[in-house]
């Protein structure tokens, strides 16, 4: 536990001599910084993505950088400092779990799950999904909505019923399609779809954002394998020579898996 203390204790310092002495640190500022957390972020969901774990280590650090940061900033001009963050962090974690620091008996982690929601409102919160970031991206916000609202008891009973109101709006998508000069409506439906998969995937146990990922990055690579392995350009190929190659791909990968222009 020493050794993590003591190394802390040196970031900071190395932050404070940088924000003296680094012409380009000490120019930032929350807003210059902005950017470039949101890409360190992005790096290191790439690295989890890949389980590359040394990758992720250094992924870490980037973004603790970044949060020391923001605390020297904010600590230069009389705000807060990294304690502050620290033990408002810990007083929350210790609030939000009775279960380990109080009286409350819980049996899984969906009464866990309940609590969290429940203690956050009793915190002054005005909706349960006051906590969902609107610059979230489109799919992960709309999985964050619909985990927080089920923790309060508006969901789905099985997945069977979400199965048969994703059947109910592809059925509407189809009927809005059969109408002429419809986009508006057609975009509408097509969105009630993509919201109606990601409960499916959240009652199926899967991550949607992290699934659409892999398959983003299979599709990459199997497309990368038609360009990388033909004789002539891909403006030049016929859709059948792309097929071709992409099946290819798909047995030098051993994975039987589709998703081809004809799957």
């Amino acid at each position: 536990m020493q050794n993590k203390a003591n190394a802390f204790i040196e970031l900071l310092k190395i932050m404070e001599d940088l924000r003296f002495q680094c012409p380009w640190d000490k120019k930032q500022t929350i807003h210059s910084l902005r950017n470039l957390t949101l890409e360190e972020a992005y790096e290191l969901s790439d690295a989890i993505i890949t389980e590359d774990m040394k990758a992720i280590r250094e992924e870490l650090g980037d973004l603790l950088l970044h949060i020391v940061f923001y605390a020297r900033i904010a600590e230069e001009q009389s705000l807060f400092h990294i304690g502050d963050v620290i033990q408002t962090l810990n007083e929350k974690l210790i609030r939000r779990h009775p279960h380990i620091y109080g009286d409350v008996q819980v049996d899984n982690e969906e009464d866990v799950k309940k609590n969290w929601e429940q203690i956050k409102m009793n915190e002054g919160k005005k909706s349960v999904l006051g906590g969902v970031p609107n610059s979230l991206p489109a799919l992960i916000k709309a999985y964050r909505m619909q985990d927080k609202t089920s923790q309060v008891g508006f969901d789905w009973k099985d997945k069977e019923g979400v199965r048969t109101k994703l059947n109910e709006e592809i059925r509407e998508l189809d009927e809005a399609l059969s109408r002429e000069n419809n986009q508006a409506e057609v975009e509408s439906e097509f969105g009630d779809i993509l919201f109606t998969l990601v409960n499916y995937a959240r009652f199926l146990g899967v991550d949607p954002e992290t699934a659409l990922e892999k398959t983003n990055r299979k599709f990459k690579k199997r497309f990368e394998n038609i360009e990388n392995n033909s004789a002539k350009l891909v403006t030049e190929m016929t859709v059948d020579e792309m097929n071709f190659l992409w099946e290819k791909a798909k047995m030098s990968e051993n994975d039987t898996n589709t998703g081809g222009l004809d799957d």
